[in-house]
């Protein structure tokens, strides 16, 4: 992102005068939301098509069973993935990103980006 479009972004994101009470809530929410070391592996997973839990699971090293159940419930409770329940025998159950967590896609593409570039940048030391 240039400074013009920084620009833009701050004038229509940040209140004129300043108020820092209420950006500092804002942040608040949205790592209460998608903070944490879980949340934002598991919508990358999603998104690039895991679908059932076990698959899920098996695309993020390291996480526990009940550790990816919990961050499923409340990812569902903030409307973040949706979960559908197939009666078949057995019963199938999927996940899949809603709109709403789509709205912060480029936000986790410039996640990524600042990521690889920051590994990079610590390379070069």
């Amino acid at each position: 992102m240039n400074q013009d479009e920084r620009n833009r972004l701050a004038e229509e994101v940040l209140s004129n005068p300043r108020n820092q009470r209420e950006e500092v809530q804002a942040l608040q929410d949205t790592i209460y939301v998608i903070g944490g070391k879980w949340k934002l592996p598991i919508i990358n997973s999603i998104c690039n098509g895991n679908r059932r839990f076990r698959e899920i699971e098996r695309s993020i090293p390291g996480i526990t069973t009940r550790m990816l159940s919990r961050e499923l419930k409340d990812m569902e409770a903030n409307k973040l993935v949706k979960r559908t329940v197939t009666p078949t025998s057995p019963v199938t159950v999927e996940y899949s990103p809603t709109d709403y967590c789509y709205s912060f896609a480029d936000i986790i593409l410039h996640m990524i980006k600042w990521g690889k570039d920051h590994r990079e940048r610590l390379k070069e030391r």
